[in-house]
């Protein structure tokens, strides 16, 4: 007879609803430095299951599972004007790709969703994808503070 050998509870295991995956999110932000949560000012983090058909269409977007975040807003650079009556910045993150993602890598979910969280805030502070990844590239190269 097979036995079952169980490392973790999974068995009764859901994936994190809407809500569950908003508190990831907030507790994720809330665990990024102080001085980084000061400059991002009245950003609004939202969940979402997918972007709307609108965003879908302006991105190009194959399937609703091609983005994992997105920022929408002006950029702190070209908010040179407070008086645009703009509303505040916003990231939406998208749970069932990033849901996805998780599933078909090796990272926690914690991690994609700091990594996720982190890069549409780039766009907040002005950052280009090109500038992340040159930034993201380059973080291998630096020493380690140890070193």
């Amino acid at each position: 007879m097979a036995r079952i050998y169980q490392t973790r509870a999974w068995h009764d295991q859901l994936s994190p609803s809407l809500a569950e995956f908003e508190l990831l999110a907030m507790e994720t932000y809330a665990n990024l430095p102080e001085e980084f949560r000061k400059l991002t000012g009245d950003i609004v983090i939202q969940i979402a299951e997918f972007p709307t058909e609108e965003i879908m269409d302006d991105l190009a977007l194959e399937t609703p599972f091609d983005l994992l975040g997105l920022f929408e807003g002006r950029g702190i650079a070209e908010r040179w004007n407070p008086a645009t009556g703009d509303g505040p910045n916003r990231v939406t993150l998208y749970r069932r790709a990033i849901l996805d993602y998780w599933a078909e890598n090796e990272e926690t979910l914690g991690d994609i969703v700091a990594h996720v969280l982190i890069h549409e805030i780039g766009h907040h502070f002005g950052l280009s994808d090109d500038d992340m990844a040159r930034i993201e590239e380059s973080a291998g190269e630096w020493p380690s503070a140890g070193a």
